[in-house]
């Protein structure tokens, strides 16, 4: 499922905004079609002009009923009726998703026969101060097996101790949901930390959701602003 709002407070129409002659939101569709590891695909919007553009290109696309804050709602929306296990939500935004990254994130599933796990999500290593520094860039900490502890828009860990290597990651918006915890998010209410950081992640965690983090290396092209659209297209150059 993939969550397709046309506003957006940093980067307004960015799904629609050229890439190598496509939209944005079908450059993203089309990747993840194109990894052959989903039975359906569907981008799921509130915009007339993102439907109509899948829709022309022969797409799979749900016009949202209700208002949402987040693309968790929009799709908890969208299958509540639907027969599935496991949805991943693919961000409208990352039109270089990463077939090897997404098996990986379905693969925990497979291995987790007490039904542990919630949702699982993708981390990226990242060094670069400047990204770690940035607000835009989620940053994420987990325990010993690779549980998330906190998403943070802020440094985290904070580094006073110098002498200790600095290990930041950076989460990427890819989520592998079990339906059941994709529902409960629906129904519970936002609370003062996913308000305070605008990271829907964190809901899940406030509400004692176990969320398995899976490391990759690919940290492809995330298009939240203007200066992200040049580096894609370059990128797809």
């Amino acid at each position: 499922m993939i969550p397709a709002r046309y506003a957006a407070s940093r980067f307004p129409a960015k799904l629609m905004q050229d890439l190598a002659g496509k939209p944005v939101i079908l450059r993203t569709y089309e990747a993840a079609i194109h990894t052959q590891l989903f039975d359906e695909v569907y981008v799921v919007t509130d915009s007339p002009i993102i439907y109509k553009t899948i829709s022309d290109a022969g797409g799979n696309v749900i016009r949202s009923i209700k208002e949402h804050e987040c693309g968790s709602d929009r799709i908890a929306e969208a299958v509540a009726d639907m027969d599935v296990d496991i949805i991943v939500n693919v961000q409208g935004d990352e039109p270089f998703i990463d077939r090897e990254s997404l098996a990986s994130v379905l693969g925990v599933f497979k291995n987790d026969k007490e039904e542990e796990i919630d949702l699982a999500s993708l981390m990226v290593r990242i060094t670069d101060w400047e990204e770690i520094g940035n607000s835009n860039a989620v940053k994420v900490i987990v325990d010993n097996r690779g549980f998330a502890l906190y998403f943070s828009r802020s440094p985290i860990p904070y580094p006073r101790d110098r002498e200790i290597e600095d290990i930041y990651y950076r989460h990427i918006g890819i989520y592998a949901f079990r339906k059941r915890a994709l529902m409960d998010f629906q129904r519970l209410p936002m609370l003062p930390l996913e308000a305070k950081e605008k990271i829907e992640a964190i809901r899940y965690l406030e509400y004692g959701k176990k969320i398995k983090m899976v490391e990759t290396v690919v940290s492809g092209i995330g298009i939240d602003t203007p200066e992200d659209l040049i580096k894609a297209k370059a990128a797809w150059k």
